[in-house]
């Protein structure tokens, strides 16, 4: 994880390229989007062909069956049908936009409902019409995100120090946004200190919920602990966050790590329960710190 800031500073440098145009403070409705989406591409990139070749064989199937086919050729819980990258995408500078669009749709339904809650679609016309589209796709293609160099937990590092940066800009507290890892890993350990013997089991399975869970650090970190203990133990984790951006990124986080992003539900845990007939095994969460509870 030597890497994660310098790779956050490289991404966090695009953001140069908004100015005058954007507000500060805007800067991260452009920027992790995008952070995203480029995961999403790295992710997907081995499988593309693939899918792109199966595309032929499933005209007159229904939409459900499409997305069970689609999803096994792309050996992943989503894909993308889109004959665009991000690398097809700068070779066309004059399409930049429509072409953006399309690339977006081709993403299957689990994958594009995660990219809406940024509301992106609101900046491309924006971008595009001052000349600074084109400019930040290719500053993005020129960011390496593929799993083997940027491992998840490596990812998470890295969406947690540019919500951090945003945050600042924005006059926001950091810690309404982000828990230091240091403090997950020792919350992580006493949670599941005494459970050892249950945990170490062949099989076992447990779930944790997180209410407030951010971009799903806890989670993450308790699934990595999990792992570590017992490679034949799983955990299923499940969360609500109420920031559109951070329930974003928990969701594609959880989708590239094959966890069920039906179990991460956005929302006020207070006010809406979004998972109030689920019992869990576990719970660990940091409400936001630095803001005001009444």
């Amino acid at each position: 994880m030597i890497n994660f800031k310098e790779r956050a500073n490289f991404i966090w440098s695009i953001a140069d390229l908004l100015r005058g145009d954007y507000k500060q403070s805007e800067y991260g409705k452009v920027i992790l989007p995008l952070t995203v989406l480029r995961r999403l591409d790295c992710v997907l990139e081995p499988s593309k062909q693939a899918v792109l070749d199966y595309l032929s064989q499933t005209k007159g199937l229904s939409p459900d069956a499409i997305e069970t086919v689609l999803k096994r050729k792309a050996k992943l819980s989503f894909y993308n049908k889109s004959k665009f990258d991000f690398q097809k995408l700068i070779a066309d500078p004059s399409d930049i936009a429509a072409n953006l669009r399309n690339y977006i749709t081709g993403f299957s339904k689990n994958a594009r409902e995660i990219l809406e809650h940024f509301n992106f679609e609101d900046h491309i016309e924006r971008l595009d019409k001052s000349h600074l589209l084109f400019l930040i796709i290719k500053r993005f293609a020129e960011v390496d995100l593929h799993p083997e160099v940027v491992p998840n937990i490596e990812m998470g590092y890295i969406f947690e120090e540019l919500i951090r940066k945003f945050a600042d800009l924005s006059n926001e507290t950091a810690g309404e946004h982000f828990t230091p890892r240091e403090v997950i890993r020792l919350m992580v350990n006493i949670l599941f200190l005494n459970d050892k013997d249950v945990l170490t089991k062949k099989g076992i399975v447990k779930t944790l919920y997180d209410p407030a869970c951010g971009t799903g650090g806890m989670l993450s970190i308790a699934e990595e602990y999990l792992r570590e203990l017992n490679p034949d133990a799983s955990l299923r984790v499940f969360g609500q966050e109420l920031n559109p951006e951070s329930y974003a990124i928990c969701n594609s986080d959880m989708l590239i790590k094959g966890q069920n992003t039906d179990h991460i539900k956005f929302g006020n845990s207070f006010t809406q329960d979004g998972l109030k007939d689920e019992k869990f095994d576990y719970m660990l969460s940091n409400p936001p710190f630095g803001v005001e509870w009444k």
